[in-house]
């Protein structure tokens, strides 16, 4: 199997599913990125630079089961040609009151449950450091590590 790294922020939103109380409904997209992260004399500093390429798509049910806590499942869509894996929450979520009056900031890791195209076989895990604001909006960094069968 070979690693295959990914970095991408995505924006979207976050929507109470009407039927289900305590569950959210999210769904963001990102473009191709280059991230930079340099470190100097004055710490680090960090950017998202567009890049040419496609699009990703981001879907998921995030279910609370505390005041602060929550586990989700969902799917990554890479591009239009069928790359997307599916994952679910390893342990918990954590999501608390983040830097701005009505922002909530959180985090969580899944796991790669399964895939299609690229992703089909993969394992690996991805972390989610995201904001959610007052009016639903989102914006959600993804790193993930996953590991992809080597093409014939």
């Amino acid at each position: 199997m070979r690693q295959l790294i990914y970095g991408m922020q995505f924006t979207g939103r976050a929507e109470q599913v009407d039927d289900a109380p305590g569950v959210l409904r999210a769904s963001a997209t990102a473009s191709s990125c280059t991230i930079t992260s340099l470190v100097g004399s004055g710490g680090v500093a960090g950017m998202l630079t567009p890049a040419a390429g496609g699009m990703a798509a981001f879907e998921s049910s995030v279910r609370f089961t505390g005041e602060s806590s929550f586990v989700e499942s969902g799917m990554v869509t890479f591009g239009k040609d069928g790359h997307c894996f599916r994952f679910s929450t390893v342990g918990q979520g954590y999501l608390s009151p983040g830097p701005e009056p009505g922002v909530q900031q959180g985090a969580v890791i899944w796991r790669i449950d399964g895939g299609n195209g690229q992703f089909a076989g993969a394992r690996g895990l991805v972390a989610s450091n995201f904001l959610v604001g007052p009016a639903g909006e989102v914006t959600d960094h993804h790193l993930g590590l996953i590991y992809v069968e080597e093409p014939c």
